[in-house]
């Protein structure tokens, strides 16, 4: 977890890496245990070792209890994958198990419902090193420091006063 400021803006970032077998059911205690960490500003990634959707694997299985489950307590914690959000139709796969033949949508960005605006555009990037593509996420931040109340400004005329000058150089002093 790194907890940091982007833009002016307070974020949070978690990453996962979620074990091959059980995955759906460690994801969901997981976020239950981080429940006090998640907020508006938070951004989970990883390899969640699961698809979140029939959409997202070539076979189009369906999803089981464990990853329905799983989708219900993202819905709980009003969490979205992003990608899917932004992407409702696309078959886009971040996986290929060479032992199946297939291909799978594991990997994850998940961010809250209410910050939904503020996420510009997410892609899957190929990787040829891996057996996992990479996926990119942009973020829309407005600019906080606008020209107006806000923002205070030096009078520089101030600095043409010889008395002004002695007072600041006492100051630094003290630095």
């Amino acid at each position: 977890m790194i907890k940091g400021t982007l833009h002016q803006e307070d974020i949070t970032l978690i990453n996962i890496y979620a074990p091959n077998t059980g995955a759906p059911k460690f994801v969901k205690q997981l976020l239950i245990e981080l429940k006090e960490d998640i907020n508006n500003n938070t951004i989970i990634v990883g390899d969640l070792n699961t698809p979140l959707t029939p959409m997202d694997r070539t076979s189009r299985q369906k999803i089981n209890k464990e990853i329905i489950e799983l989708n219900e307590k993202l819905d709980q914690m009003d969490l979205i994958d992003i990608y899917r959000k932004l992407h409702p139709k696309t078959a886009g796969y971040t996986f290929f198990s060479s032992a199946h033949g297939t291909f799978s949508r594991i990997d994850h960005i998940l961010g809250t419902k209410a910050n939904i605006n503020k996420y510009k555009r997410v892609e899957i990037i190929s990787s040829i090193f891996s057996d996992h593509n990479a996926i990119k996420l942009e973020i829309n931040y407005k600019k906080k420091a606008e020209k107006g109340a806000k923002m205070w400004r030096l009078n520089n005329t101030l600095l043409n006063k010889q008395w002004i000058i002695e007072e600041i150089k006492e100051e630094i002093k003290y630095y």
